[in-house]
Formats: C-alpha cells, structure tokens, sequence
C-alpha cells in the first residue's frame, strides 16, 4: 500500500539500465487537489458461499431472479473522482432516470377531476415525503398540488366524497318550485304537479321590459340623441357648381422656346413613340424605374395617352385627376380639380387632346387635356361606373356612361343631350368595351351577366348567364380584337370571343391570384404575348397567354393593385395603380 500511495517508478526497462537511481513519484500538477481511494471496499465473501448475486450497475438486462436484498446492495467499487453528478445517474433515457410506477386508470382519473372541480390535487410523485408520511410532499409538505387552502378547508375530499353543504359548488344553482298541494286550483299553494317551473323564470307572466328598464331604456336614448346634437351631423361635401372648375399648371412654363406644350410627342428617346403599337416582342418587367406619389388616396383609374403614350392620366379617390410625364423629368404636369367625390374612372379620345370622367358626384365632365379646362359637365343624377368614347373617328362627339341605375346613357357632346339608353341590365353597369370595328360593345354588369348590343339600337344581340358566373366587373380587349378577358371576381379571368357568337374559350383560363371584391383592370401587352392584373394583396400577376400559365408575380404595392396598363412602344414598360395612393412605373 506504501508503494501504491508514493507512486511507481519507471519501467521494467529503465531500472535495468540504471538500477542505482531512486525512483520518484511523479508530481500531479492540477489545479484541484483529488481525494483518491485506492482501497475502495470490497465484498471479502467467497463467491463460492456468497450469499448476493452482484451485477454490473449498467446492465440493461438479467438472465437469473435476483433476491430483493441483492438488487438493493449498494454500488461498490471505485467511484471515478473526475465524473460529474450527472454522470454517475444511471439514465434509461436520454435526459436521465426515469422509474415506472403503477398508477391506476381510476385514481388519476379522481385525482384530475378534482383538480378541475376544486384546484387541488394529490402529490402523485414517490420521491419525496409529505409531513403526514404519505408520498409526495406537494406544496409545503402537505401532501397536495394546486389551492392548498382550500385541500385543508375542504380535508382532501375528491370529488367521490361527499361534502358539507356549505362546501359544495351548487349553491347558485336555481331552486325549483314546490309541487303545491291537489286539493288546491288557484293561490299560493297552487297545484302545480311535475310542471313545477324554477323561482324566477316568470312563466304564466307577462313578458317586457319593466318600468324601471324601459325608463332606462329612454333616457339612454335620450342621451344618445343629444350627443348627436352637440356632435353636429356630418356635412356632406359640397358640390362643386359648373363653370367654377380650376386646374394647376406645376410646370415652369407651359410653353417650350418652339412655343410647344406638354402635348407635343417627344422625339429625343430612343424609341419611336409615333410607331406602330406591338411591333417589338414584349417582356416581362423586372424592376421598379419611377414611383410618382402626387394623390393623397387611392388611384382609381390610369390611362396612357393615345398612340404616343408620353404621358399618363390617372384619377384618384382624392377627388383629383393627375397628367402625369412619363419620360424626362417623370413629374406632375397638371391636375384638374372639378370633383367633389372621388373619381370612379377617366378615359381620353382618340387623339388625346380631351378626357372624360366620371365620379361619384354623380357628375361627368370633359376636360380640354392641354389648356385643364372644363369644357361640359354631364349628369343623369345616379353614379356613373365606367364612361367610354366611341372609337370611330367621326363618332367622337358620342361617349356612352354605364350608371348604377342598371341603364347605360348614350350622351352627344354637342347637344348635351341623351340620345340614346340601353336599358336591359339588372344591376348596375362597371365596363363597356367596343368590339367588332365598333359597331358593337359589350356591357358587364353586377347582375353576373354579360350583354352585346349593336350601336344605337338599344336591343341585345348576345346575352350570357350561367348558374357558375359571378360578376365580372373589368374587361380588357387584345390587341387582335378577338378576345375579352373578363375579370371574375371568383378569383378567376375568363375570355371569350369578341366576333359574331361571344363564346367563351374554355381552353383560357387564368387563374391564381386573389380579387375577390375588386375591380381590378386586366391588360394585355401590345404584341399579346402576356396577359396582366394586380390582386388585393398588392401583387402584379403576368400569364402567359398561350399555355395560360403564370410567367411571374412579384409584388408591386402595399394595398390592392387595381390598375395596369402596358406602353404600347416599350419592350417591358408597364404602369401599375394602387390604393397606397401611388402609382409605379415597372420596366
């Protein structure tokens, strides 16, 4: 044992070669000093004799019964003085111990409705010892887990025992009626048999309000109403009269050194904008160039100017219409005011130099694009939706205005007059698009239909209504003027043919993006390749026309997207008009 305690020398093969030399013990050299056992205790039986079986602490499994007294023998051996406490824990699962203990069904059963009914419950655990000797200490070795006040107050009862009566949960419960007495038709004591009601429902009584809550009643109202008073009633926007109309110039100067305005098509780009719209292959935008950020609402409605597109018309719930640069500077131009509500929709001739609009003012107006003033007001006393020129060039004095009143109005600019009314719709009219060299137009409606009629006879030539249709309350025209894409708002957008029959082509259909609730415009790209339409969620959805599936979707505002539009000479440029009260130019 000395020899053990000082330590070994060296090996067999050093103290061959130099046996003079004292062995040293080596010095241990650690921060902490170690305690070792180096004669740990032993069992001195003869195992022959040995009364206990001894097996490995980490055995998993025994091949033989052992004894009660065997499988409670303490650990021996040497202890590993370097092990941590988490270490010498015999773990059967991977975050340490675990005992299996009998529970029955029936006493966790007892035990969690008890908890639920009176918020207390029996310690279950076995590791530890309540002060009464029972297991499981619980909360300060009573025994129980939960209100512990109340286990005393109610002496641990489960819900199996029975309680006090001024213990139990059923002291609020109504009482009922007594049966009364046979002999008795009519009084207190009333006969009233197995029909006994419970105090306080008042059957047999006369149902209401009682003095006391009617005149509660009354004189809350009475509140209410002078709240009102004092509060004022909302005033609704005035009405802007005709001829008091006013535009803002947010230019320099109006005029250039060649004495040109802001209508003159500009010549020092890099493409023809006096071209022919969808001779170049179109693609698919891929970034943000120009956000313009002059409403204060939401953009209703965005129009680029004809043929040349150099500028962009937008109107807004702000009740203002913006003519906005879309080349050079990328700057407001003009903004004419001349509405007291916001404005549902604009839309230009066919050489640009006047737009329409249409508010919910109930007004239409004609505005002179160059100079900002208001040529005419037009009116039919309902919400015009959705006003349109008649493209045929001797026919530009003619627009048409679908109303909420279910009728579209055929308006004479010269005359002011109404010179004609389709009146077959069932609700109130959102789009009207010429079709087949303009001699037809087709109306959607929010009575979930769609009509044609030839010009100026007001009779319909095509009606469609299915049971599975629901309104479709915008429609774009391709650029070959064969189909309609009409935006459904079961989140779907339909095409049919815009020749002879109207048919819908089955084969199209694109699909994908949420409108639901909103008129957002589709739009084709000038060659017809793409077919685009924002979403409530502020999406830009791109199709691709011919095998109908999504080309892209990207985000292009906060809010719903309710208008796009493609230039007509650009290879990838479009013009997106949102609620967030901006409008992006996307290339």
């Amino acid at each position: 044992m000395d020899l053990i305690a000082a330590g070994y020398g060296s090996s067999s093969s050093d103290s061959e070669g130099d046996s003079s030399r004292p062995s040293k013990a080596p010095k241990l050299t650690t921060s902490t000093a170690l305690t070792v056992n180096v004669a740990p205790d032993v069992s001195l039986e003869d195992p022959n004799y040995a009364r206990h079986i001894y097996t490995n602490p980490t055995d998993t499994s025994l091949a033989v019964n052992l004894s009660y007294d065997s499988m409670l023998q303490p650990v021996n051996g040497p202890v590993n003085p370097f092990a941590s406490t988490e270490t010498q824990v015999r773990k059967n699962v991977w975050t340490g111990h675990v005992e299996e203990n009998m529970f029955s069904d029936h006493d966790f059963r007892t035990q969690q409705q008890s908890y639920a009914a009176f918020g207390y419950a029996k310690d279950p655990s076995i590791l530890s010892v309540a002060s009464s000797g029972q297991s499981g200490a619980g909360k300060q070795g009573t025994g129980f887990v939960g209100d512990i006040e109340k286990a005393q107050q109610m002496d641990g009862a489960t819900i199996w025992d029975k309680l006090p009566k001024h213990l139990r949960n059923n002291q609020n419960q109504r009482k009922r009626q007594t049966r009364g007495d046979a002999s008795v038709l009519e009084g207190e004591n009333a006969y009233r048999g197995p029909w006994a009601t419970y105090h306080g429902e008042g059957i047999g009584e006369l149902a209401g309000p009682t003095e006391e809550e009617r005149d509660k009643h009354d004189a809350s109202v009475k509140a209410a109403e002078e709240e009102k008073e004092k509060r004022g009633k909302a005033t609704p926007a005035k009405p802007i009269a005709a001829g008091s109309e006013s535009t803002i110039f947010h230019g320099k100067e109006e005029r250039d050194y060649l004495g040109r305005t802001y209508m003159h098509v500009p010549q020092d780009l890099d493409v023809n904008l006096l071209g022919e719209p969808g001779v170049k292959e179109c693609f698919v935008p891929k970034k943000l160039l120009h956000t313009w950020t002059g409403h204060t609402k939401g953009v209703s409605s965005i129009r680029f100017f004809p043929k040349s597109a150099h500028l962009l018309l937008s109107g807004s719930m702000d009740s203002k219409i913006k003519l906005w640069d879309v080349y050079h500077d990328r700057r407001v131009l003009r903004t004419f005011i001349g509405h007291s509500k916001a404005v549902r929709d604009v839309t230009f001739n066919n050489d640009g130099t006047k737009f329409m609009s249409a508010s919910y003012d109930r007004n239409m107006k004609l505005w002179d694009t160059e100079t900002g003033q208001c040529i005419s007001t037009f009116s039919t006393k309902k919400v015009p939706y959705v006003v349109k020129f008649n493209p045929d060039e001797d026919k530009q004095n003619i627009f048409l205005a679908g109303c909420s009143d279910h009728k579209i109005y055929q308006f004479d600019i010269n005359s002011g007059e109404v010179t004609q009314e389709y009146d077959q719709h069932l609700g109130a009219v959102n789009s009207i698009t010429f079709v087949d060299d303009n001699r037809r137009f087709v109306t959607t409606s929010d009575d979930k239909s769609l009509r044609a009629w030839e010009f100026d006879i007001p009779v319909v030539i095509k009606y469609i209504a299915e049971p599975y249709m629901h309104s479709m309350p915008a429609v774009a025209l391709s650029p070959n003027q064969k189909w309609l894409a009409c935006q459904s708002l079961d989140n779907q957008i339909f095409v049919y043919g815009a020749k002879d029959r109207f048919r819908q082509n089955r084969k199209k259909l694109f699909s994908g993006h949420m409108v639901a609730g909103y008129a957002c415009q589709p739009s084709f790209s000038p060659d017809g390749k793409y077919l685009s339409s924002g979403d409530s969620e502020g999406n830009l959805w791109v199709w691709d026309w011919k095998t109908c599936k999504v080309h892209k979707k990207f985000k292009a505002h906060d809010q719903v997207v309710i208008d796009s539009a493609w230039h007509p000479h650009e290879t990838s440029m479009v013009a997106t008009a949102s609620w967030d009260s901006t409008i992006k130019l996307w290339v």
